[in-house]
């Protein structure tokens, strides 16, 4: 795997708030190696360990990317639905920031289907042809494929199942996560301190709540997905 410097620094992670976990109730023990203190009854994370695993990380994003490899970025979440949009979006990777549908990949075959049918609703409104029906038929018509905008829509274009996952909030997406293990899916899971950091592939133990932790974390990843991705283009 190569080995690069991706410019990742404490004093930067400490202003996004990355370090900050949650309260000393709500953890895992497993997470212990994780966590360097005790603050005001919240576990601080270790951010030298943080630092370790992004880059770990990039290196893997970086190297999938220049082989052509397709990613999947999920999180529904409030605090991340828009960060993981426009992370996505720059990067052109897939994803998914409203709700995860169970057996998304697991069952493919139905998310294929629910895809074509998507696109074809998409074509029809294009063409206009949805305003030339009965107005009820068009109404029904113009509901599913906005329901469809709403929760398929980062995924559109994806023709098969993604080479790897990217994960924010793996208590929150564990439904995701599971299908992922189950279809041997490579996954990288963003983890606060009441996660299992033995699910991931590689987990990046970080503050899943605060905007700005998830932001960097993202900004960080998908800055070496895009250096991957102009390799490609360059050495094809």
């Amino acid at each position: 795997m190569t080995r690069r410097y991706w410019n990742i620094k404490l004093k930067e992670m400490m202003k996004a708030g990355v370090h900050f976990g949650h309260g000393t109730r709500k953890w895992n023990p497993r997470m212990a190696s994780y966590i360097s203190a005790k603050r005001k009854g919240i576990h601080i994370t270790n951010l030298t360990r943080t630092a370790r695993f992004l880059s770990a990380a990039c290196d893997l994003v970086f190297d999938a990317a220049s082989r052509g490899k397709q990613f999947l970025i999920v999180g529904t979440k409030n605090e991340a639905a828009d960060s993981v949009a426009r992370a996505a979006i720059k990067a052109r990777c897939h994803y998914v920031n409203k709700k995860w549908l169970g057996g998304m990949l697991t069952n493919w075959s139905t998310t294929k289907t629910r895809l074509q049918k998507f696109g074809d609703l998409r074509m029809e409104q294009k063409m206009g042809r949805l305003n030339r029906l009965p107005k009820r038929d068009a109404a029904m018509l113009k509901r599913q494929l906005s329901r469809l905008q709403r929760y398929l829509g980062g995924i559109k274009y994806m023709r098969g199942l993604p080479d790897i996952v990217i994960i924010v909030d793996q208590h929150k997406e564990y439904t995701a996560l599971r299908e992922c293990i189950t279809l041997g899916i490579p996954t990288i899971c963003l983890i606060d301190t009441n996660c299992d950091p033995d699910l991931g592939d590689i987990s990046i133990p970080a503050n899943d709540d605060a905007i700005a932790s998830i932001r960097l974390i993202l900004n960080k990843l998908v800055f070496a997905i895009c250096e991957g991705r102009s390799s490609y283009i360059i050495n094809p």
